[in-house]
């Protein structure tokens, strides 16, 4: 029996070696903060969620700090109000100004402070989400977002490394909105041809609703003379033949 149960052994910790070597042993350090969602379109106005993960299994998350990229200012910029969650928001000098609708903006917002008041903080196995509303994005291909995480036992992460294209995640990686250029379909030849194509269409299903309105015409026409026919031949029959 002994020698059964070692091979198992041996088996299931070579298993557990494997999964950990892929997976990854520590959770939590996974579970980064991040902007959701994740992709948005040059020059549109979206409504974007910071999801901060508490990572440690003892404190709370009692504060979040967000830096907006100083190479990418947006015109504006908007909370939404997050229960038990004050929110400071700090501007910075832009020049050249931003323009907005025709009107041009010579701040932008440079950092989104929240503190938790009360109990609101966010617990050890929780994460909270602060909502933001920001355009028109600016004319980049992403956006970074520094952000400080404060836990109540007085440690800081600082998730601020950017990613390196084709490398492997850092360890504490700053939120990335990845912007791409607006579609041109509308403007497109194509699109613009769409309403003609729908004409021809309205006009063939008119032709084919003309033709089917001649056949059954037709059909009725050639039933009336068939009736006819079968009446003239019934009145020759009941009519007595002359005499010679």
């Amino acid at each position: 029996m002994i020698r059964l149960r070692r091979p198992a052994t041996a088996a299931a910790l070579a298993l557990a070696a494997v999964t950990t070597a892929v997976l990854g042993f520590a959770g939590p350090a996974s579970a980064h903060v991040t902007v959701n969602p994740k992709e948005a379109t040059q020059g549109s106005y979206g409504r974007f969620a910071f999801r901060v993960p508490n990572e440690s299994d003892t404190a709370s998350t009692t504060k979040v700090e967000v830096v907006l990229p100083e190479n990418a200012p947006v015109g504006s910029v908007s909370t939404m109000p997050v229960p038990g969650w004050t929110v400071a928001v700090e501007k910075r000098k832009v020049d050249p100004p931003i323009e907005v609708h025709g009107s041009q903006l010579t701040e932008a917002v440079s950092k989104l402070t929240w503190t938790a008041t009360g109990d609101a903080a966010v617990k050890p196995g929780q994460f909270q989400e602060f909502p933001v509303s920001m355009g028109p994005l600016p004319q980049v291909d992403r956006m970074v977002f520094k952000s400080l995480q404060t836990y109540s036992d007085g440690n800081v992460v600082r998730w601020i490394e950017e990613p390196t294209p084709g490398g492997e995640e850092p360890e504490h990686p700053a939120p990335v909105l990845t912007l791409t250029a607006a579609s041109a379909a509308s403007a497109s030849p194509a699109a613009q041809a769409a309403p003609a194509g729908q004409a021809e269409a309205d006009d063939d299903e008119d032709s084919d609703g003309a033709a089917t309105g001649l056949a059954v015409a037709g059909l009725v026409a050639g039933l009336a003379g068939l009736l006819l026919g079968g009446l003239a031949f019934a009145r020759t029959r009941r009519e007595p033949a002359p005499k010679s």
